[in-house]
């Protein structure tokens, strides 16, 4: 019973793909390659895989470059600047490109696209980076230190290879994230294969074509797994000893103090300054405007809120549900089969939220019309794009939960399902309650899926602000992108101040 109702998330996450590939496979080979042979397929290409590589590479240099200044330098005011280069990944891609397309028009090119991305996954390459120098054996670098070797190079030898896991995790999901991004580069006129995608799936040309460009992207993704997995290889990064836990004696800056601070100011203002100010500024010109025009209006804006806030619920609560069998079979009973299983779930993070969409619409129009643009296929998608996010917390949540205290419940005489009950859920409801934090983040700034499944009438944060600046009403979206980041902000502070004390139960993916 377990492993049926374990083998159900994990049947879900594999479902578009199955489809997509089913789709693609049903046109006739020459066809198949006349369609991919197209001088459009091969700018899409050229165009997505090019900002793909810019992206790594420079929030790679930045985040490290941050990790550094933060963890190993005397750097003043180096909290707070360590709490700035980590909110900007609570503030949404598109919301940093409204921002940025409202202050200049000009950006909406391949600068713009690589300038938004970089703000906005940089910390996916700082977080994991720090976190690595600060549990790292300072002994590594003094050893360096004593043979004579100067600080750069001591570095680029003890260093950095110890930072490969991390460093080749976070590029990892940057890759992923640039891949499957779409609202961003819609709203920037950058055109990548989630942007083609959406465009024929709004001329009504979803078919083979459509599905074909899906698995060239899903493909994509995969390489980038295959990737990442093929350079960190098999190499031991843990150390061999014991020793005592310490922290890492801190460079002085000297002459390049002045410097730093300004690099860090200058990607604060970037990151954080641009988006906030900006949305600022249109709440201002919203709110001036308001003595002789519309204004805000308050009862969509409580709408769409709404909407976002019942759907990140509900969309939270059906994600960890079909999580915690896959979870608890994973940890208790890790054979092959759980294995497989789990494997096959985090496969799902690699296939773009549009490959979703796309992939439920044509099922619900050809078999399953009931549910066509329907709120609970909308919450179906949100579990499938969002359960690798949550069986990460869900899985850590139950190895920490004491197996001699499930025993001691059984030994009393109380049944399989008690224990789960009384003993369990108890036991693993900090790391379960992470679980749906992270998803309800998720599901609240999340706009491909949203706007290709929310029902007829129903009203988002996210889709108000895509209807809104893809007619350039950068005043009309203000007051939703603001209460998106609010929500935002809010929930990922909740869940930094609530859960971020569990033992670890927040996951570091990648």
């Amino acid at each position: 019973m377990l492993l049926l109702l374990a083998g159900l998330g994990t049947a879900l996450v594999l479902l578009p793909l199955v489809l997509t590939v089913l789709q693609a496979t049903g046109e006739p080979l020459a066809d198949a390659v006349a369609l991919l042979w197209r001088p459009l397929v091969g700018e899409l290409l050229l165009d997505t895989i090019g900002l793909v590589l810019a992206s790594v590479a420079v929030t790679a240099l930045v985040g490290v470059l941050c990790a550094w200044l933060v963890e190993r330098t005397d750097l003043p005011g180096r909290r707070l600047f360590a709490v700035l280069a980590a909110v900007p990944l609570a503030i949404p891609p598109f919301i940093t490109s409204y921002a940025w397309v409202s202050l200049s028009a000009g950006l909406q090119d391949f600068n713009g696209a690589l300038l938004v991305v970089g703000s906005a996954y940089m910390p996916l390459v700082y977080l994991p980076v720090a976190a690595a120098l600060r549990g790292m054996d300072p002994a590594i670098e003094e050893s360096g230190r004593v043979l004579g070797l100067s600080p750069w190079r001591c570095f680029i030898r003890l260093v950095l290879p110890q930072l490969r896991p991390a460093l080749l995790g976070g590029m990892l999901l940057v890759a992923l994230n640039v891949l499957v991004e779409f609202g961003a580069f819609a709203l920037l006129r950058y055109r990548t294969f989630t942007t083609e995608l959406y465009a024929e799936y709004r001329t009504g040309l979803v078919g083979p074509s459509s599905a074909l460009l899906a698995c060239v992207l899903i493909l994509l993704c995969l390489l980038c797994l295959v990737l990442e997995l093929k350079v960190r290889g098999g190499s031991v990064y843990a150390s061999l000893t014991r020793g005592a836990r310490r922290p890492a004696a801190r460079y002085h800056l000297g002459w390049t103090r002045l410097p730093a601070l300004a690099f860090f100011v200058a990607l604060a203002v970037a990151t954080l300054g641009v988006p906030l100010g900006m949305i600022v500024f249109w709440l201002t010109q919203h709110n001036e405007a308001a003595t002789s025009a519309v204004g805000v209006s308050w009862p969509l804006l409580l709408q769409a809120t709404g909407g976002s806030l019942s759907l990140g619920l509900s969309g939270a609560a059906l994600t960890v549900l079909l999580a915690l069998p896959l979870g608890f079979l994973s940890v208790r009973y890790p054979g092959r089969a759980a294995i497989l299983l789990e494997r096959l779930a985090y496969f799902g993070q690699g296939v773009p939220g549009i490959v979703v969409a796309l992939a439920l619409v044509t099922l619900t129009i050809r078999l399953l019309q009931p549910l066509y643009q329907s709120a609970p296929l909308l919450v179906i998608a949100y579990s499938i794009l969002f359960l690798p996010l949550a069986l990460v917390s869900v899985r850590a949540a139950f190895a920490q939960a004491q197996v001699r205290l499930e025993e001691a419940g059984r030994v009393l005489g109380l049944g399989p399902i008690a224990v789960a009950i009384r003993v369990v859920l108890p036991l693993a409801a900090p790391g379960l309650g992470a679980a749906a934090a992270l998803v309800f983040v998720a599901i609240v700034t999340e706009l491909t899926t949203t706007l290709l499944l929310s029902p007829i009438g129903m009203q988002t944060l996210a889709t108000q602000v895509w209807a809104d600046t893809t007619t350039l009403a950068f005043a009309a979206a203000a007051p939703y992108a603001a209460m998106m980041v609010l929500l935002s902000l809010t929930s990922t502070w909740v869940l930094a101040r609530r859960f971020g004390r569990s033992g670890g139960v927040l996951p570091a993916i990648g």
